[in-house]
């Protein structure tokens, strides 16, 4: 299907049950891997980035049985490092792919080529690789300099101090983290600015303390990871449902008045976009919070507008983006710079679509001014292969007019269901 009708959308109520999340998927698949022993892990997302982890692992010789998304994953873990050799991995346009893998296989030992589609190409990941080259490993790059593809000559690493930037990724930091236990000494990550999705490092340091590894604070922005400590599997590992996805849910309800409860995901959730909640508050929805649940209701009138600083939930701030569309005044979107970076130039794609609906834009450099129409318009969506792109802007359907999204499959990402599941809880005109 190249394209998708949505008819308006009346109201979207209901309960749904989370897919597991992306981020957390990953990660823990990397982790089970270098891990002693076997790792069940559970609620693995199927989709596209992870099923690229998935093959990736397997090409290096790891042991993973089962199929995600519909049983736990059997991870037979290395312990240690992964498997030597020499292996060409293709990894698409999966970042949670591409950047924790380079680090993980420079802290072994073999000859390695890492490459994606050309948006892969176009992500920088000179930081990452500054990094790595700080704490003994030899990467060089294939193309242009800062971005992929890489080739890794790798001879372990031998730890020490490595101080990086952090304004245009976390997964930078995440990386270096997940590696350093292989390092043959203590490692010392500093981050020489300021750290963007900030929860998404913290996500990745439980996440080690699960399988046995201790980060310590050694600064506001360092971290230290002393030398000795190796991943432990914790024998089953539950991948907790995708807050980013929840986002599309919750916000659709806050828009149409309708009550939504999203399950797997709540107060006690790792990812820093299950706060996206609070923000739909603060536009005048009401929510409830359990452990494990958050269920909205929208104020059945137009929305607040809002001024947030979403740096630490880049992802949920395109939900809203489009939600500010039906919103009372301006909305303004802050730290989002790192949009330009993703898996297309969101700051300029959201910028582009939002006009169509007729919205006014104005760009910054790291922020997004958004004037909502008076009526929100039809629109054919260009998505520019981008997941979050059709997501967020299927809420635009929540409008008088019918949207057409186009290449609706791009969503196969991280969500392959994400418009089934929409319309079991929509409520047509």
């Amino acid at each position: 299907m190249d394209r998708l009708v949505l008819q308006p959308i009346r109201r979207i109520a209901g309960r749904i049950v989370l897919p597991g999340s992306k981020s957390l998927s990953n990660r823990m698949l990397l982790l089970a891997a270098m891990a002693e022993g076997e790792s069940q892990v559970a609620n693995v997302l199927d989709s596209d980035d992870v099923r690229v982890m998935i093959d990736a692992l397997r090409q290096l010789g790891v042991g993973v049985a089962g199929a995600p998304g519909h049983e736990p994953l059997r991870v037979t873990g290395c312990g240690g490092p992964l498997p030597g050799g020499t292996h060409r991995l293709f990894l698409g346009n999966a970042g949670t792919a591409m950047r924790p893998l380079a680090a993980v296989l420079a802290a072994g030992w073999g000859d390695y080529t890492l490459e994606g589609v050309a948006r892969m190409h176009e992500r920088p990941i000179g930081d990452l690789v500054a990094g790595l080259r700080q704490l003994g490993a030899p990467v060089e790059y294939l193309g242009r300099e800062g971005y992929p593809p890489l080739r890794i000559r790798a001879e372990g690493l031998r730890g020490g101090d490595a101080a990086i930037s952090g304004v245009t990724s976390s997964q930078f930091l995440t990386a270096l983290l997940l590696a350093a236990p292989l390092a043959a000494g203590e490692v010392r990550l500093r981050i020489v600015d300021r750290l963007v999705s900030r929860p998404y490092v913290e996500m990745t340091i439980a996440l080690m303390a699960r399988f046995g590894v201790g980060v310590e604070p050694d600064g506001p922005l360092a971290f230290r990871v002393p030398a000795g400590q190796r991943y432990r599997s914790p024998g089953r590992a539950f991948v907790e449902g995708d807050a980013s996805s929840a986002s599309y849910f919750l916000a659709g309800a806050a828009i149409t008045g309708g009550t939504v409860r999203v399950e797997g995901c709540g107060s006690e959730s790792l990812q820093g976009d299950a706060r996206f909640a609070t923000l739909l508050e603060r536009m005048g929805a009401r929510v409830r919070w359990e452990p494990e649940a958050i269920e909205l209701t929208g104020p059945g009138g137009p929305l607040r507008g809002v001024d947030a600083d979403l740096a630490d939930m880049p992802d949920a701030a395109m939900t809203l983006a489009v939600a500010a569309l039906f919103a009372r005044g301006p909305t303004t979107l802050r730290g989002i710079g790192n949009w330009r970076v993703k898996e297309t130039d969101r700051m300029a794609a959201v910028s582009a679509e939002l006009g169509k609906l007729g919205a006014r834009t104005e760009v910054g450099a790291d922020a997004l001014v958004i004037h909502p129409p008076a009526r929100v318009r039809g629109a054919t969506i260009a998505t520019y292969d981008d997941h979050r792109m059709a997501m967020a802007f299927s809420l635009a359907a929540c409008g008088p007019e019918p949207v057409t999204i186009l290449d609706p499959g791009c969503v196969a990402k991280t969500f392959p269901t994400y418009f089934e599941e929409l319309a079991h809880l929509t409520r047509a005109e």
